[in-house]
């Protein structure tokens, strides 16, 4: 279970469309009842998929029943404001400098407490760059938890979209990896900079060429970043089989 002290809020919102602006950040808090696509601040450079994460927002509103505030905010990792969010997105395109003890201290007990992290490697790397930092990060925030491939049979590849590998702008790796604490996956980790399929510039049009798979692959790194979210704001709800008949319709 959830603390109190995670805001849960979320879970089955009504639909509200809305229009898609320019990429931007916002660093005010509040809109607890909706979506915040939050992204943490780390040392290196972690805003660069800002625009994936807006588009992400409006794509959750446009396709599913959640709300969303339609900015990326911006969160330090060692901020109290940490334990408001259900949902926190952490990248870089770069080597992700080491994290200071307090950073370490607060994600640690944020994600103890019933946090979520979306963690994506903008660089595509593998074992090294982002990837070999990230993974020696989380070695300290999370000492005793270590990293397993996710199956395609867990939940987060049937949130609300059926799904059955882990698609981004490049296919790294075909399957994300999770820490997990008790039953639930609190870190998810994709090498294949799903947010950077999402991103786009300020005239609207996607900043990143998708690659193998060019605009099937950009739709189903979309779902996938998708399903993300509706895991990180819904958890295991859906394990129980209730929404089977509905999922399949959708996909129909």
């Amino acid at each position: 279970m959830r603390s109190n002290g995670v805001a849960r809020s979320m879970t089955r919102r009504q639909v509200v469309l809305t229009a898609l602006a320019a990429p931007a950040l916002a660093r005010a808090f509040g809109d607890a009842s909706r979506f915040i696509p939050a992204v943490a601040q780390h040392p290196g450079t972690w805003d660069v998929r800002a625009s994936g994460l807006r588009r992400l927002a409006w794509e959750l509103q446009r396709r599913t029943s959640v709300e969303a505030v339609l900015e990326a905010r911006a969160i330090p990792l060692d901020s109290p404001k940490l334990f408001e969010l259900p949902f926190l997105y952490l990248s870089s395109d770069r080597e992700l400098p080491p994290l200071t003890p307090a950073q370490v201290e607060n994600l640690r007990r944020y994600l103890t407490f019933g946090g979520f992290v979306f963690a994506d490697a903008n660089d595509g790397s593998s074992g090294s760059g982002f990837d070999a930092s990230f993974r020696r990060e989380m070695a300290r925030v999370l000492p005793q938890v270590p990293p397993k491939p996710l199956p395609t049979t867990h939940v987060v590849f049937k949130s609300f979209f059926l799904l059955d590998s882990a698609f981004g702008r490049t296919l790294t790796s075909a399957q994300l990896d999770a820490w997990t604490i008790g039953k639930r996956a609190a870190v998810l980790y994709s090498q294949n900079d799903v947010m950077g399929a999402l991103a786009r510039d300020e005239s609207g049009s996607f900043e990143f060429e998708v690659t193998p798979g060019g605009d099937r692959q950009r739709e189903y790194a979309t779902r996938l970043a998708i399903n993300v979210a509706m895991y990180a704001l819904c958890l295991d709800y859906k394990d129980d089989g209730v929404h089977i008949l509905e999922i399949m319709r959708r996909r129909r």
